[in-house]
């Protein structure tokens, strides 16, 4: 049987060790939660970019042309949209995300991404574009150079690309024109979970409870902790101290046991706390030869009418490979690791493996396929 010990679970190996290693550190709250009355807004606005050395929008981005079109009148000049050529200007969304703590005169990144049929973004500059949310409410005013991070080069019938050319990023893109109402909470914070999980929020107001020294938090649900603030800290001033001191406050989060598998790479990650109950696996396989031998058949000395003919024999070898049963069991990762790696196996036969195992209900972890 081949001695095979694939990279692969050799690096899943070492990063399990360390995970192993580790699997008792503790996380800070503000890794893990956000607060309910302080969310970010999702910020967005139509625009076009000019510049662009022949990749715009093409005369099927009717928008394209109307905008420009509707642009050069509020600047006084009257064009045809008929008579228009935009080849160097494309239509985009602009997308940017607005934080109830920054103040207006700052400035955050923006993405935008082409609406029409341009072929790349490359050496466009965004035109000013209000960004508005949902309600209508304009909050930035985005501009500038776009950098794409790639290029797309065509010549002689084809073609090099890198990266996704019609999307691109402008940092610092937008200024803060208003700013989000900032609420301060005056009695009580509630703490969002970013993962919902029961046995984290009850550690949780129970760390904040041992910290304080007092009964302040409640798990409401497992995306949900409520916090009241003590009444030394509602004074002016102090709720800051507070919420810094309740942020850094650490423990260690509940996990899934899961192991997720990529098919399309061959990728295996298996994550702390996967065990699997007694089963017995067997690796094994085929290696099917096939070869061709060409034969010649020649005509007789003088004959007239004859001629070569070349015909090819074909040969089928199947041989199998000497499989043998294993019996694969693990109370740890290192376990599990230890025992897939002693059948010698390729990172597609644990793929093939692990699904067998979950339908065999001996893997006792959730399955996730990507």
């Amino acid at each position: 049987m081949r001695k095979v010990i694939p990279i692969i679970l050799s690096l899943i190996m070492l990063l399990l060790i360390s995970a192993h290693a580790i699997a008792e550190a503790e996380v800070r709250i503000k890794e893990m939660v956000s607060f309910e009355k302080w969310q970010e807004v999702e910020l967005f606005g139509y625009g076009l970019i000019v510049g662009l050395n022949g990749t715009g929008d093409k005369g099927g981005a009717t928008f394209t042309v109307q905008s420009v079109s509707n642009m050069l009148q509020k600047m006084g000049i009257t064009v045809d949209p008929d008579n228009l050529r935009i080849k160097n200007v494309a239509a985009v969304i602009v997308t940017a995300t607005l934080s109830p703590f920054i103040r207006k005169g700052s400035h955050i990144d923006v993405m935008v991404s082409s609406l029409g049929d341009s072929t790349s973004l490359e050496g466009g500059t965004l035109l000013p574009t209000p960004l508005q949310e949902m309600g209508g409410t304009i909050y930035a005013l985005a501009q500038g150079p776009v950098s794409i991070g790639g290029f797309n080069v065509a010549a002689g019938g084809g073609s090099v690309q890198k990266n996704h050319p019609t999307v691109g990023r402008i940092p610092d893109g937008a200024m803060v024109r208003e700013e989000i109402s900032l609420i301060m909470p005056e009695e009580e914070l509630s703490l969002i979970l970013s993962r919902p999980d029961f046995t984290t929020a009850s550690r949780m107001s129970e760390i904040i409870n041992k910290d304080f020294s007092q009964s302040l938090a409640k798990a409401v649900d497992p995306s949900t902790v409520k916090v009241e603030i003590p009444q030394e800290y509602q004074k002016e001033g102090l709720l800051i101290s507070f919420i810094s001191r309740l942020e850094n406050l650490s423990l260690v989060p509940d996990r899934i046991a899961r192991v997720v598998i990529n098919e399309r790479t061959g990728t295996v990650v298996v994550g702390e706390g996967v065990k699997i109950f007694p089963a017995a696996v067997a690796h094994g396989g085929l290696l099917i030869t096939i070869t061709q031998t060409p034969i010649i058949s020649q005509p007789p000395p003088f004959s007239e009418k004859g001629e070569t003919v070349v015909t090819e024999k074909t040969d089928i070898e199947v041989t199998e490979e000497q499989g043998r049963l294993a019996l694969v069991q693990g109370t740890t990762v290192q376990e599990l690791i230890n025992a897939l790696n002693a059948l010698g196996i390729t990172p597609r036969d644990v793929i093939a493996i692990f699904q067998a195992l979950k339908e065999a209900e001996a893997l006792q972890a959730e399955l996730v396929i990507m």
